[in-house]
């Protein structure tokens, strides 16, 4: 007899439901703010690909290189090619939000250069994670089905990795900004004036990560959840 009839799942409504709204709300707060800023000029003229270059060589980074990447908001720091990419609207662009997001990639670029350790943890994680983010939940929803508690045990260890990948790329994330900001302040890339929208934006940004980990956590515990009420019904 399989351990548990999917089409009574009430812990996807009290636990992911919620968690999903939040991320749609963060999700349309990023692009709110960031459209918003993006029509926010520096004062000094900066585009996004200029304040990274300028940012990377004054950190001794010159081997760090900086290249625009397709899509909208796709900017993201690539360790393994030593590679800052910037879409288009932050490579070219010179709002606050553009400087703002390129100098918050150069920070990725600042920790790994310092072998800052929750960086180091996370990107130990990202083969596992990788897997456990297309096959987690399908294991454990089909061992469920059909009553194989191995396999639910399964997709349930590498659901954790999962979320463990989700929680420890916040203090990843929030410390890169801090990064930012303290640079883009000393360094005398924006005005004061210009600081707080760029830190809107970079804060904006940040509780897209804080919903998908609490999106990845919400999930974790519907699976274990679900796995003690299988386990009931056998």
């Amino acid at each position: 007899m399989p351990g548990y009839f999917l089409g009574i799942d009430p812990y996807y409504i009290m636990l992911v439901v919620p968690a999903l709204l939040f991320a749609l709300y963060a999700q349309s707060r990023v692009q709110g703010t960031f459209n918003k800023y993006l029509r926010l000029a520096n004062s000094r003229g900066y585009t996004g690909a200029r304040i990274a270059r300028e940012i990377l060589d004054s950190q001794g980074l010159y081997d760090v290189r900086v290249e625009m990447t397709g899509g909208h908001l796709t900017d993201h720091y690539d360790p393994r090619a030593k590679v800052v990419r910037l879409s288009q609207s932050v490579y070219s662009g010179t709002s606050v939000a553009a400087v703002g997001v390129a100098a918050h990639e150069t920070g990725h670029a600042i920790q790994h250069k310092l072998s800052y350790a929750p960086l180091a943890f996370r990107n130990s994680l990202v083969p596992v994670a990788s897997i456990g983010s297309q096959m987690a939940i399908p294991l454990a929803i089909l061992g469920l089905i059909v009553g194989i508690e191995s396999l639910v045990q399964f997709g349930i260890i590498l659901f954790t990795a999962v979320v463990a990948f989700q929680v420890i790329t916040l203090p990843v994330e929030f410390n890169a900004s801090r990064r930012a900001l303290e640079v883009l302040e000393t360094g005398g890339f924006l005005s004061r004036q210009e600081l707080q929208p760029a830190k809107k934006v970079l804060n904006a940004a940040a509780l897209t990560y804080v919903a998908a980990a609490a999106v990845g956590v919400a999930n974790l515990l519907r699976l274990i959840l679900l796995s003690g009420m299988g386990r009931r019904r056998d």
